[in-house]
């Protein structure tokens, strides 16, 4: 993708995989909805999960954004690097200014909100991709 197609395709998807490091060295590949800031990821985790206990020992995480069911339809992104813990965990809504954009983000793309509602459960992880590949098959010529 171009870099234009690929903010558009991070702005507009709603779903990621997560793919972290378990104690003994397994992966671990978990569901999330996330947003995009044109920078970041921002992944809203449940803070007493696998994902997150693997994140809290070993910061390192790949995700992959994808869509399409026919072959010359696949397109994605895997995005890797370190996630930082941002706010306080589990978010209950404490002021945050770093958290102001993403929130208000999140809140309108995946609860049709302009405040996001915080369950005390959940809290924030950021990834500011240290590589980023993608991939666009409808781009494909047959041969």
């Amino acid at each position: 993708m171009t870099p234009g197609e690929l903010e558009a395709f991070l702005t507009t998807q709603r779903t990621c995989r997560v793919a972290t490091v378990s104690a003994d060295g397994a992966p671990h590949v978990s569901t999330l909805w996330f947003v995009w800031d044109g920078a970041s990821m921002w992944l809203y985790s449940v803070v007493r999960s696998r994902r997150w206990t693997d994140l809290r020992r070993d910061p390192r995480v790949a995700v992959v954004v994808d869509t399409g069911e026919e072959y010359d339809e696949l397109r994605g992104a895997e995005l890797s690097g370190r996630v930082e813990f941002v706010g306080e965990a589990p978010r209950t809504g404490q002021l945050c200014a770093e958290l102001d954009f993403p929130e208000t983000l999140f809140a309108r793309k995946h609860f049709g909100l302009q405040e996001m509602p915080h369950d005390g459960r959940h809290a924030w992880l950021r990834l500011t991709p240290e590589k980023t590949v993608s991939w666009d098959f409808r781009k494909l010529t047959p041969g």
